[in-house]
This record gives structure tokens, C-alpha cells and sequence, in this order.
């Protein structure tokens, strides 16, 4: 049975998003963020490349600076974990984790339950669709098929946004993160393969865009 989230009322997490982008610019040079329009009345699936143990960090820094300062109507967040890693830090869910036991019963659940939160306005659910750490200067990203089962049940408007979250460190000692962020429309014109496409196509011209110098 999948463990489902509790998360904290949302004036806590505006709280603890403002001490996550404390944390950061204690340990980052800089962190910016290429932006787009975020829509109004929307739920928001925001898809990160996964290469670090910050990645949780820098998608919470995104969720306040690129969707909730544009739209302070965001309620919750929500982030599938897996069930192991769950089950040893229960207090994941109160920062909006949730189960998923690939290749059990309860993964149907745990995907039809993103979908149920995915259909409430002002939902966010992050996902790091890789499934794995890769290094962030990966030329070609395998996406795990899991949020094709979940777009299609969602009830109401839901965008897609993902980023790719770049480091570098330049003339710094400390990295500076850039994330360079694409809206992948909404889960009405949602097609999985092309959504892949278009990740790949805009993750490695945010790699060229980020080179000093030419081959």
C-alpha cells in the first residue's frame, strides 16, 4: 500500500522556500533562472534533470521564484519518492513526498494519486523523470514512461514545465547554477514522445548556449 503525503499548510512551505534559497546562496556563487510564462488556473508538473543531491533544493527555488511569485495561488507540493527511501524518512511527506513501487501493485495507485493532485489547481508536483543521476552535461536523457500514465487521467488544466539545470564555476570557487526552463504545454496536447524530443532538443542547446568557446 502506497504512503501518501502530508504535506505542510502552504504558508510553511513559502516559509521554508525562502530558507531554501537562503541555503543556496550560501553555497552556490549564483543561481539563475531563465524563465517562462507560467499560466493562471493551472495545476504544475515541474520536471528537473536529476544530477545531485541539491536537485531537491533548486526545485523548491524554482517553485517560489519561477510559478509562485507569478502566481500566488499555488497550494501544495508533491514529490514521488521511492517507497524504500520513503518507509527510512517518513518525514519526506511532509514536504509533500509520496510512495511509488515500480513494478508492484501499488505503482497504479501511486500514479492514479499524482493524477488526483494534478487535477486540483495550484498543485505542484515535481518529477525528475530520469530516474537516475546523470552527469548535467549528459548529451542524451532516457525519460522514465511513468508520467504518460498519469497526464492523461488528469481532470482540469495542468501545465508542463521542465528545466535544465546547469553548473558551472567560471571564475568562482563556489558552482553557479543556471536552469534554463522550457514550457512543455499542457496535458491537452501532451504526446510523450515528443515531449522526450523536445527535452532532449532544449537541454543540449542550453548546454551549447553555456560554452564560452566554439569546438
Amino acid at each position: 500500500m502506497m504512503i501518501k503525503a502530508k504535506p505542510f499548510p502552504t504558508w510553511v512551505l513559502v516559509v521554508l522556500g525562502h530558507i531554501v534559497s537562503w541555503f543556496l546562496r550560501r553555497k552556490l556563487n549564483r543561481i539563475q533562472i531563465f524563465d517562462v510564462p507560467i499560466k493562471q488556473a493551472h495545476s504544475y508538473i515541474l520536471m528537473c534533470n536529476h544530477f545531485s543531491f541539491l536537485d531537491g533544493f533548486i526545485a523548491a527555488h524554482l517553485l517560489r521564484k519561477a510559478i509562485y511569485e507569478k502566481n500566488k495561488q499555488v497550494k501544495s507540493m508533491y514529490i514521488m519518492v521511492l517507497e524504500k527511501q520513503l518507509q527510512q524518512n517518513k518525514w519526506i511527506t511532509r514536504f509533500g513526498g509520496f510512495s511509488i513501487a515500480p513494478g508492484t501493485a501499488s505503482a497504479k495507485e501511486s500514479l492514479n494519486y499524482a493524477a488526483e493532485i494534478l487535477s486540483v489547481p495550484g498543485n505542484v508536483l515535481f518529477l525528475f523523470p530520469q530516474g537516475r543521476i546523470e552527469s548535467n552535461h549528459t548529451r542524451v536523457m532516457e525519460l522514465k514512461s511513468g508520467i504518460a500514465d498519469i497526464v492523461p487521467q488528469i481532470k482540469g488544466d495542468c501545465q508542463l514545465l521542465w528545466s535544465s539545470n546547469l553548473i558551472e564555476y567560471y571564475e568562482s570557487i563556489n558552482p553557479s547554477v543556471y536552469c534554463h526552463m522550457l514550457d512543455c504545454g499542457t496535458n491537452h496536447d501532451f504526446n510523450f514522445l515528443e515531449l522526450c524530443d523536445r527535452i532532449n532538443t532544449h537541454h543540449l542547446n542550453a548546454i551549447k548556449k553555456q560554452i564560452r568557446f566554439s569546438e
